[in-house]
């Protein structure tokens, strides 16, 4: 399958490229969801997880995707939560989600935790316990999960495809745009770069009878210049940068700041991103004017070491990134009255 490339703006992208079918219900669920909150003077913040794919037919059989689990997001979204926002958490349908990602097939196994007790006679059913060890931090994840249900502070959407994170996500940011310096958008989701536009797919299964599949595909829009400029002005916009060449990392990481108008890109070596980021912004002008040309990059490094215990990690890197951009959204609400 060969197509000529075509060169979509955001604006021509949501033109010709079908919203998902579940859109209006979702945008319906976030209003109020933003209303509320808005309502009780809450800071929120978006928080978008795991990966996208990328369909190469209408009836689905084949796409692309991306190694991405939602760890991130999931346990960031966990943070945030604990420092008093409201989040609305847009992740990839089956990724990680807060709070159950303690337990995933492959770590921490639920079944795990869990011990069959004999009954004391053969009247009565055995009984379900949890493992005595295990009892602490399934104690301390479910009271957070309570509370945040009781609270209702979080509020899940699901996505598959890139189509479905892009409209999903200018959906969800016009809605933000009543809490104005009180919204803060947390884009960890690894979005793809290229994708098949619906005119450009097969219908069926690509048949590999005939030989070699030559696929070109379009670059994904750039959605970060209207999600600043539009969507939600004055939000707070934090981007991720996530590369295998640390040369190029802050490179890139200014670049996108030059080009987009944001106030934090995070950047991550694909190696070392679970015990170093490095958060770059534009540094404030000395006469407290603005931001000037010149920029600040400040790193953040944990130590991994002995840092595992019964299968619960005592330091997430999350943790700290959290704090830190609590305490700048802070500022950047000061900042505004």
């Amino acid at each position: 399958m060969h197509t000529e490339p075509t060169t979509f703006s955001a604006e021509s992208y949501f033109a010709t490229q079908p919203p998902p079918p579940t859109l209006q219900d979702d945008v319906d669920q976030v209003r109020k969801f933003v209303e509320k909150h808005a309502r009780e003077g809450r800071s929120v913040v978006l928080v978008t997880s795991g990966g996208t794919t990328v369909p190469l037919e209408l009836n689905v059989v084949r796409f692309l995707d991306n190694f991405s689990a939602g760890t991130r997001g999931a346990t960031s979204a966990e943070y945030f939560l604990k420092a008093g926002y409201a989040v609305i958490f847009m992740h990839r349908q089956f990724s990680l989600q807060p709070y159950s990602r303690h337990y995933s097939h492959s770590t921490n196994p639920f079944l795990d935790f869990l011990d069959i007790d004999p009954p004391e006679n053969e009247a009565v059913p055995p009984r379900i316990s949890v493992t005595p060890n295990k009892r602490t931090d399934l104690l301390q994840v479910l009271a957070a999960y309570k509370k945040v249900h009781e609270l209702g502070t979080l509020h899940s959407l699901t996505f598959v495809t890139v189509n479905d994170y892009l409209w999903l996500l200018r959906a969800v940011s016009q809605e933000m745009a009543i809490l104005k310096r009180k919204a803060m958008f947390y884009l960890a989701a690894a979005v793809s770069d290229f994708f098949l536009p619906q005119q450009k797919m097969s219908e069926h299964k690509i048949q590999s009878g005939k030989g070699n599949l030559s696929i070109e595909m379009d670059q994904v829009p750039k959605i970060l210049k209207p999600l600043v400029d539009e969507w939600t002005p004055g939000g707070y916009i934090i981007s991720f940068k996530l590369e295998t060449d640390q040369n190029l990392l802050l490179p890139k990481a200014r670049q996108a700041l030059e080009r987009y108008g944001h106030q934090v890109v995070i950047g991550n070596d694909l190696h070392r991103r679970k015990f170093e980021v490095v958060f770059v912004s534009k540094e404030r002008a000395k006469d407290g004017s603005g931001v000037s040309d010149s920029f600040a990059e400040d790193w953040l490094r944990i130590d991994l070491h002995n840092n595992v215990a019964a299968g619960f990690a005592e330091k997430e890197i999350e943790e700290d990134i959290v704090a830190e951009l609590v305490k700048r959204h802070s500022n950047w609400i000061e900042n505004s009255r």
